[in-house]
């Protein structure tokens, strides 16, 4: 082994994205292998390759650790979640939402009604998971109810927390996406306008239309499973404090996560005072998740959720994706791709695509929000500059191809939460997803055009008005 690691070819480097590509595509999509497994193998290449370029392994494993460190944040929030979702169940309040969004929803316009709420909610929150492992977990209760499909469903759901999300200035990525650009939060929104209002009123125009040209689904009898739900659990005005408080964190500014677990201790009094649950039990719910007792399937499958537990499987695929993505940054195999998408770029045009590419290319390979923008914006920044464009532009088109790209990758932490928490799976719920894939198309449109493209106007752009 060398002494010196070398860098990689661009062949050397396609390799074990070619390799993963195989593992996951045949592995996980044609035989049904454990797609952890597959996505091991895809590190057992790349590792391979970096051991013959002269990367020890002490260095990859460095790589390994440095990758997990940026999963870290995510896998605590999911795990929060787990808890957050099964104290919400055993205290009423997603059942509540259930009840009275029956009374509420209509099964013909179901998905564009799911959209907006979604979207509100997100927005004010900040966060499309917790839209999704709440409002949505009740939403598709809703829609079990009413019979609308859950793909159909999940991916109106999906798209609308996310749209939220990226508008909110209460937002990680939304927050993320400037730093990396050095552009500024309030400039970033407002230039997400031109390519995330668009695509997201196509998705509600399709949804709408859909709505209006199909027949009304006939689910199962609402009367009986709101009943049901009345009987097995007290509602009242108290259940919507949880709701309330987690909206008081957002608008604060405070951490999520401090949020979550604040929110999850008060669901956890309620369920103990209202719900007459014994303390002992509601420890065992947070961990291990809820049981429903109540006799109507569908029911029970809905309200057995939940626990920290029940994530363990989500963490485990996180930390089997960012193993592959910490050996593939470390050996340089990365960059190699993402460099050569910059040797034709001496347009506008160029430039755009092959930042919407190189976002698209990293989520795919890394399945990660933040990896997703942080590694083109690292790559694309002085190109920017070099091209006189305003670093917003730059900033817009990370969001546009990687954060709410993302979900829509099985194998990614985003994409594995939202298939587990909606019980959907994520090919499912993709051809509906309509904002999260219309987005990039749409910042591919402007690029092409030159329309909502700003030129660069001073040195500093982290100032608003740049």
């Amino acid at each position: 082994m060398n002494d010196q690691p070398r860098l990689p070819s661009l062949i050397e480097s396609l390799i074990p994205l070619v390799g993963l590509a195989v593992f996951v595509g045949l592995g996980y999509g044609w035989f049904s292998y454990r797609i952890e497994v597959m996505l091991l193998s895809g590190t057992i290449l790349a590792a391979m390759l970096g051991w013959l370029l002269g990367f020890s392994w002490k260095e990859m494993e460095g790589g390994i650790i440095d990758a997990l460190g940026t999963a870290m944040p995510a896998v605590f929030i999911l795990i929060a979640i787990g808890a957050l979702i099964a104290s919400w169940m055993a205290a009423g309040i997603i059942p509540m939402f259930i009840v009275y969004g029956l009374d509420l929803m209509s099964a013909r316009f179901f998905l564009l009604t799911a959209c907006v709420v979604c979207s509100i909610i997100s927005m004010v929150t900040g966060t499309a998971w917790g839209t999704v492992g709440t409002v949505g977990v009740a939403l598709m209760g809703v829609a079990q109810g009413i019979g609308v499909p859950s793909g159909a469903a999940a991916g109106a759901i999906v798209s609308g927390a996310y749209f939220g999300d990226k508008m909110s200035p209460f937002s990680d990525t939304t927050n993320l996406a400037p730093i990396v650009a050095d552009s500024n939060i309030v400039d970033h929104i407002r230039w997400m306008l031109w390519t995330t209002v668009p695509a997201w009123s196509l998705g509600l125009a399709v949804y709408f239309v859909v709505g209006l040209t199909s027949e009304p689904p006939v689910g199962s009898d609402i009367s009986e499973l709101q009943s049901t739900l009345r009987n097995v659990f007290d509602f009242s005005p108290v259940l919507l404090l949880p709701p309330v408080m987690m909206i008081w964190f957002s608008v604060k500014k405070m951490p999520i996560l401090p949020g979550m677990l604040a929110t999850t201790a008060v669901a956890l009094v309620i369920a103990s005072v209202l719900q007459d649950r014994r303390i002992e039990d509601l420890f065992s719910v947070v961990i291990l998740g809820d049981t429903s007792t109540t006799g109507k399937e569908m029911l029970d499958i809905l309200l057995s959720t939940g626990g920290m537990n029940g994530m363990m499987s989500l963490v485990l695929l996180i930390l089997c994706a960012f193993t592959f993505a910490g050996v593939m940054r470390r050996c340089g195999f990365l960059d190699r791709i993402l460099q050569a998408l910059l040797t034709k770029v001496d347009s506008t045009p160029g430039l755009v695509t092959s930042t919407v590419a190189s976002g698209v290319l990293t989520a795919l390979i890394t399945g990660s929000s933040y990896l997703s923008m942080i590694i083109p914006g690292e790559l694309f920044r002085k190109a920017y500059k070099r091209a006189n464009l305003a670093a917003k532009n730059l900033s817009r088109t990370l969001e546009d191809s990687g954060s709410v790209v993302v979900p829509l990758v099985p194998w990614s932490a985003a994409g594995t939460f939202m298939a587990g928490t909606l019980g959907v799976a994520s090919v499912e719920y993709l051809p509906w997803a309509i904002m999260n894939y219309m987005g990039f198309i749409f910042a591919l449109i402007l690029g092409i055009t030159g329309i909502g493209i700003a030129p660069r106007i001073r040195e500093d752009e982290t100032l608003p008005g740049s």
